[in-house]
């Protein structure tokens, strides 16, 4: 059974599936902590991290998504609330937000609750994602907002919220999608830049990424580790 079936299976057993995606390059504490926050916030039986294959909204990774994949992998082992969906790395598209909805969609079905995870960033971004203004028809956003932050929209993007904003999750995990839920927390200050530049010059990452992702980037060299040693 792959992963991405095993977790749709997974959430259809608890309700709302609810997913990160990212380049995850590497995958670091930040991103899992914020996971299992909102998996326990939301009440959701797990929350799925959605490795991309080959980003179209950035530069391109350090790392392989096979790479990013099994460190992602390596990361959730231990945390039964967190796993690890592959469709994005195993899919020959590319990693476009709106084609993993569609997958996710017909596997769930038309009535389950799907929620995407973005942060206030990313949210305030999406008029130049790949049509964009269908994700809402198929999916909940769930943005995820730092404390102090101050949200300031275009016109566009305002409109957009005001239509579609809610501040009740049992609004959210009681119908399929359409909603734009805001949630605050206080990220760790963690970045995927800090720990690739920490491993270019020969420092060790540990305490800001899993020990067995740092044991990954070891044994595979990535990152430039020990180049021109």
């Amino acid at each position: 059974m792959s992963q991405e079936v095993r977790a749709v299976e997974g959430a259809n057993a608890s309700g709302a599936y609810v997913f990160m995606g990212g380049t995850f390059d590497p995958i670091h504490n930040g991103h899992l902590r914020t996971a299992l926050e909102l998996q326990q916030w939301m009440g959701v039986e797990r929350v799925c991290l959605v490795p991309s294959r080959k980003p179209v909204h950035r530069e391109a990774p350090g790392s392989s998504s096979e790479a990013r994949l099994t460190m992602a992998q390596l990361a959730v082992a231990d945390e039964p609330a967190l796993d690890v969906d592959d469709r994005e790395v195993r899919s020959g598209q590319p990693s476009f937000s709106y084609l993993t909805l569609r997958s996710l969609r017909a596997e769930l079905g038309p009535e389950r609750p799907l929620c995407m995870v973005l942060g206030m960033d990313a949210y305030l971004g999406l008029p130049s994602w790949h049509q964009w203004q269908e994700l809402i028809e198929l999916c909940h956003i769930i943005v995820v907002r730092r404390p102090g932050y101050i949200y300031e929209p275009d016109p566009g993007m305002a409109r957009f919220t005001r239509a579609h904003e809610t501040t009740s999750l049992a609004a959210v995990l009681g119908s399929p999608c359409g909603r734009v839920l805001m949630h605050e927390l206080t990220p760790l200050s963690i970045s995927a830049t800090q720990i690739r530049q920490l491993v270019a010059k020969g420092l060790s990452p540990r305490y800001l990424c899993p020990d067995p992702v740092w044991h990954f980037i070891q044994q595979h060299r990535l990152y430039g580790l020990n180049e021109g040693s």
